[in-house]
């Protein structure tokens, strides 16, 4: 036998495929009727503010003509109106199966061994334990993210055919996925069955959130490319509506990394090859500890090394995730 060599190219798409979230204005007891929804508008305003950043040398020495510069800011504004106090944003997610079979790989030996190794860890562990913890994301209403933050209450319902399972978010940690419960069992097995390839699963995800009456609200930020330009903040929407990217959501339901050595301490973080969180500024998986993506697979697949099974649900997690990962 020929020694294994990583592909030049290895790619697997996507097994979440998440859609874009669209935002909704109403009433909290008006949450189980669909009629009584409107769409949320992203609205511009234009604001005078203050010269607030650090200043250093001759302008530090000299504020008051600094500060009577006007600090012109032209920003995308989203907000409820006065008459609702309440939130809804609606999604859909689609669980794919085949897991085995990369959308490209230009290496057949390898190939055939990665299938024969994720076959094992199906055989051996199933998808419980990964599905589990997505279903987890969406009761607890993570995808919300700042949305979520001094909510009065949240109520996550989530829907697959003729069922509905209904969660009560703040009730459920998001740093653990130790919560156990009727509902969660069974979103957690309509998950693994997509996984699985079983069954084709499409679940539709609204999540109902009490700010109060004309509270802002916080769809996706758009990237301003060009500096130049009049607005210095975009938010993304579809066709006026409020509206969150599908990376964004699918960050949030992937959010299920607590195998990183600091995750004790931590928490949970995405899935990521190198363990990226931007925000924080940190890689928490690094190549020099041996814990990143590629140093786990190649010890697997090119060294024939069998990971502990906490790396081995990393691995289909990132799999799962998606991504190029050849040479």
């Amino acid at each position: 036998m020929t020694k294994l060599t990583t592909p030049s190219v290895l790619a697997f798409e996507s097994k979440l495929a998440c859609s874009d979230a669209v935002m909704f204005s109403g009433n909290w007891e008006n949450r189980h009727n669909k009629a009584d929804w409107t769409a949320i508008q992203v609205t511009e305003k234009s604001v005078r503010g203050t010269i607030s950043n650090r200043l250093k040398g001759a302008k530090a020495s000299k504020i008051d003509a600094e500060v009577e510069k006007a600090n012109l800011q032209t920003v995308d504004n989203a907000a409820l109106p006065f008459d609702a106090d309440t939130l809804k944003i609606t999604f859909t997610l689609r669980v794919l199966g085949d897991l085995a079979q990369p959308s490209t790989c230009n290496n057949p030996e390898y190939q055939a061994t990665l299938a024969e190794h994720i076959k094992t860890y199906v055989q051996e562990n199933g998808f419980k334990e990964l599905a589990k913890r997505y279903a987890t994301n969406l009761a607890n209403g993570r995808f919300l993210w700042r949305n979520r933050v001094g909510a009065e209450q949240i109520e996550v319902h989530v829907s697959h055919h003729d069922q509905q399972w209904i969660f009560d978010a703040l009730a459920l940690s998001l740093k653990s996925f130790s919560h156990d419960c009727n509902k969660l069992a069974e979103i957690t097995s309509v998950i693994e069955q997509g996984l699985l390839g079983e069954k084709a699963t499409l679940l539709t995800i609204d999540a109902f959130v009490q700010l109060g009456g004309a509270q802002t609200v916080f769809p996706s930020q758009e990237l301003v490319m060009n500096g130049g330009d009049k607005k210095s903040k975009y938010l993304y929407q579809l066709g006026g509506q409020a509206a969150m990217h599908s990376q964004k959501i699918g960050n949030a339901v992937r959010t299920i990394d607590t195998w990183y050595p600091q995750g004790d301490e931590f928490g949970p973080i995405a899935i990521e090859p190198y363990g990226s969180v931007t925000n924080r500024g940190v890689a928490y998986r690094k190549p020099k500890d041996k814990t990143d993506f590629y140093t786990i697979l190649d010890n697997w697949m090119i060294k024939d090394k069998t990971p502990e099974l906490s790396e081995q649900h990393y691995l289909m997690a990132m799999l799962i995730r998606g991504g190029v990962f050849g040479e």
